[in-house]
């Protein structure tokens, strides 16, 4: 026997149930209700109901950053449960809709798509090892969203996200400022957390940003590092003999190695990531401008040729109409040429797709 949901599954009717419990409201005029202006509701999709997507579902959900929140995967009992449990959370949580199906039509007028859906990454697998496994998916996912809610914002989260992040832009036919890969916004916070341990300060308080590939190639801009507004590097090498060319590259890796300890540790990342994604929302659909090293199209910049259509990671500008604009930073020419090999990479890799 099918479970409800609501009483109106339950065969109760739900039209005008309020009206026994409340009086409607006149202007004094006459008996007509007054009329309020009421808000534009807004609607989050996320494509994919495994860990990663219920952890950015669940701290959307808890940050009240949407009215309604659609659910879309391919277990329907799963699926179901994870709704379920959700809703049955709804007397400690901000007032949100919550819907579920593994049609795609559920996210039909959606703000932002958020596609987390794909083959889980496997302990010492790269990241670009899971492109062919995925983007068959994606073939699968992109069209129908894209057609259901043709003015959203997509916001790519499946690894390997930057290459992904291309796939879905060529499928969708998206203007490039409505598809963002979530990119080395989580990389650069790890990389503040790292250096704010050791500093003894608050992350929030570090301005650091990783760049490039969100995996291996990803580069550390050391040149930029700051903590209120005072540069930190030059700082550290003089009072530390230790931080020198080969302890940079060891933090470096330390936070491109990050992710695989804890999948080897727990099986699967969620936690961070959801924050990190729920971050983004928030900056995109409350229209926050603020500053997110995300994946977007990169040609052009930094010396990557204008014919290489690579998405990979810079500091953006974001807002409710996606990517507003692509900070041109000061690199040396050594972050420069990590960046360039970084990008290298991806457009190998994008060029084997024939999209």
């Amino acid at each position: 026997m099918k479970k409800a949901t609501s009483l109106s599954e339950l065969g109760f009717d739900a039209n005008g149930a309020s009206a026994g419990f409340f009086r409607p409201v006149t202007d004094g005029m006459d008996s007509t209700p007054t009329s309020h202006h009421r808000r534009r509701l807004t609607k989050v999709s996320v494509i994919g109901a495994g860990n990663v997507g219920m952890a950015i579902a669940q701290t959307i959900l808890t940050r009240d950053l949407a009215d309604e929140i659609a659910l879309v995967d391919a277990l329907p009992d799963k699926l179901r449960g994870e709704m379920l449990d959700l809703q049955h959370a709804a007397a400690f949580l901000p007032r949100t809709r919550l819907v579920s199906d593994t049609d795609m039509s559920v996210t039909r007028g959606s703000d932002l798509a958020i596609v987390t859906a794909g083959a889980r990454q496997i302990l010492g697998e790269t990241r670009l090892n899971l492109l062919q496994r995925n983007v068959a998916l994606f073939r699968k996912i992109v069209p129908p969203l894209a057609e259901h809610s043709p003015d959203a914002i997509l916001l790519i989260v499946s690894n390997p996200v930057d290459v992904l992040t291309y796939v879905a832009w060529k499928l969708s036919g998206f203007p490039v400022s409505r598809v963002i890969g979530s990119g080395t916004n989580l990389d650069s916070s790890r990389f503040r957390f790292l250096l704010a341990e050791h500093l003894d300060v608050n992350a929030q308080d570090v301005n650091a940003y990783m760049v490039g590939e969100h995996g291996d190639s990803s580069v550390a801009v050391w040149s930029t590092l700051s903590v209120a507004g005072m540069p930190v590097l030059k700082s550290l090498q003089e009072s530390h003999s230790s931080f020198g060319e080969e302890a940079l590259e060891g933090i470096r890796r330390a936070v491109v190695d990050s992710a695989y300890e804890v999948i080897g540790l727990k099986g699967y990342t969620s936690w961070a990531i959801g924050y990190s994604v729920a971050n983004l929302v928030s900056s995109l659909l409350r229209d926050q401008r603020r500053i997110h090293p995300v994946s977007v199209l990169a040609a052009g910049f930094h010396g990557i040729p204008d014919y290489h259509e690579v998405f990979l990671s810079l500091p953006a500008r974001l807002g409710r109409a996606g990517v507003l604009g692509v900070a041109d930073m000061e690199l040396t020419d050594e972050e420069t040429r990590r960046l360039r090999r970084s990008a290298k990479t991806l457009w190998e890799n994008t060029r084997l797709l024939g999209l």
